[in-house]
């Protein structure tokens, strides 16, 4: 494609800085090695095959979040799938349509009323299902705490059907809400904990457990080791985001994801400035509330990146956003003259990107190299 400039785009657009993202993905990959564990990265972030190969190449063990992702990477060369949300029944139509074309397509339940759905299933259509059960490591969402009973029934149901669960499965959502890196590291012990946990009942009853699976990027990357473990599941640390920075999880410098826009006017007199990028373009999300520092709908960034003094989006109604300096006032705020453009650091990665079918890829001198196209919706 013939290079454009940042000047060239129309906005809003979502721009991906492609050698931070490398660094990301390297950075995990090299940590997840030294434990000496599987990579099943999530895709519900990225929603790319630009994006996706840059982790593993086809053929690789993914995750994804939706069917339609299931659908779209198994056509791209990915037959390894683990579906990680809890099956409705009107979905196992279209997990036999995807079985039927070669996917292993790993499913998860977390009660008996599951459980016997399935079993029912598989015996009324002679179908199999590869099965994991979800746990409780953190009482964030849902899945059985790893010393329930019920994980040893819903195991006996499956087993009875022919179905036996293959492994257990969590994902550790609490660590967003860590205060400190100790708390993400304890964090990460106690979702490790709880699958190991869960993993060596099921054996004890003589049940086969292969899969011990956990996941997120904040355990993932702050794990001093993860024995009893087999695979971890991550998806935001591709690109990171002002609530990883929050965390520690990483810097400003590593969030690969920006928002572009263009300044359409003023209010002097509230020390604004209007941007034609409001929460359609940024996402609702405001993971950064609770945090040490707000960052409000996102950090306010020059052309090259660089946070622009302390703003940040204000307020964001549907096309327009607020900018302003984080203390609210309206003194002392950088005047942007209409036409310029920012680049907005986002909250949340897997948010904002939601709301773009494509990547505009960034190379040397803030030029346009590609575009990558994306997908969203079930």
């Amino acid at each position: 494609m013939t290079q454009r400039t940042l000047e060239q785009l129309e906005t809003p657009a979502l721009l991906l800085d492609p050698q931070r993202m490398d660094r990301n993905i390297a950075r995990m990959r090299s940590h997840l090695d030294a434990l000496g564990v599987s990579f099943r990265p999530h895709v519900k972030t990225n929603k790319s095959i630009d994006v996706t190969r840059r982790m593993l190449p086809p053929g690789g063990p993914i995750t994804v979040s939706t069917l339609r992702e299931a659908d779209y990477f198994a056509g791209q060369g990915y037959r390894d799938i683990l579906y990680a949300v809890c099956i409705a029944p009107n979905k196992l139509a279209h997990v036999a349509d995807l079985q039927a074309k070669g996917v292993r397509l790993s499913l998860i339940l977390d009660s008996i009323e599951a459980a016997r759905l399935l079993a029912g299933e598989a015996k009324a259509q002679g179908g199999r299902f590869d099965l994991l059960i979800e746990i409780d490591s953190d009482g964030h969402r849902s899945g059985l705490r790893p010393d329930a009973p019920e994980l040893l029934e819903i195991a006996q149901v499956l087993d009875g059907a022919g179905i036996a669960p293959k492994g257990v499965m969590t994902h550790a959502g609490a660590s967003y809400e860590c205060k400190s890196v100790d708390a993400i590291r304890a964090m990460a012990e106690q979702e490790r904990a709880s699958v190991v946990q869960a993993a060596a009942r099921l054996r004890a009853a003589g049940l086969p457990c292969p899969v011990v699976s956990v996941g997120s990027t904040p355990t993932a990357l702050f794990a001093q080791h993860l024995e009893g473990v087999t695979e971890v599941r991550v998806g935001v640390f591709v690109f990171q985001d002002l609530v990883m920075a929050g965390l520690g999880v990483c810097s400003v410098d590593d969030i690969a994801i920006s928002v572009l826009g263009t300044v359409i006017g003023h209010r002097p007199d509230k020390g604004w400035t209007l941007i034609d990028a409001g929460w359609m373009a940024m996402s609702r999300d405001r993971g950064t509330a609770g945090q040490t520092v707000d960052q409000g709908y996102g950090l306010v960034c020059d052309l090259d990146g660089r946070p622009i003094d302390d703003l940040i989006v204000l307020g964001a109604n549907q096309e327009h956003g607020i900018v302003g300096h984080r203390s609210g006032k309206a003194v002392n705020t950088p005047h942007l003259a209409v036409g310029n453009l920012v680049r907005v650091l986002p909250n949340h990665a897997c948010s904002t990107a939601a709301q773009y079918d494509r990547y505009q890829v960034l190379g040397p001198e803030g030029r346009i190299t590609a575009t990558w196209p994306r997908f969203n919706g079930w």
